[in-house]
């Protein structure tokens, strides 16, 4: 049983040392990482500039009541921000498939996954206004 577990631990170890680029795990034409950062750097602009309003989810369903709770320009600005950390990782992953290791693509959804907990409480919490009753 040791001598088994041994090879498979130098053949996992040999098979990550390998330096696996993003190139080498992607399966789709090159085209499709720039399309989809293209439509984020637009949405991105169109948040921070606070003309994305009805691109909120929940908040373009709300109803009027529900939408006067909230800054309207602040969770703009918040989203936004949100976005654009999203597209610098897409920015960063597409200029690099050919030089970044695979592993990247895990610290990329780590991060992402932060910043979409962090959007999703500041939402809530920084940007309803405070003088609503």
């Amino acid at each position: 049983m040791l001598i088994i577990e041994k090879y498979i631990v130098s053949e996992v170890t040999n098979y990550l040392k390998k330096n696996m680029t993003l190139k080498d795990i992607s399966n789709g034409p090159d085209w499709v990482i720039w399309a989809v950062l293209v439509i984020f750097v637009l949405l991105t602009i169109c948040l921070l500039t606070g003309h994305g309003e009805n691109l909120i989810s929940g908040y373009n369903t709300a109803n009027q009541e529900e939408k006067d709770k909230y800054d309207i320009k602040k969770l703009c600005r918040v989203e936004g921000i949100g976005m654009l950390v999203i597209t610098i990782c897409i920015f960063v992953m597409a200029f690099g498939q050919n030089i970044l290791p695979a592993i990247t693509v895990y610290v990329f959804l780590g991060i992402i996954v932060v910043d979409c907990a962090a959007m999703i409480i500041l939402g809530n919490t920084i940007c309803k206004k405070r003088d609503y009753k």
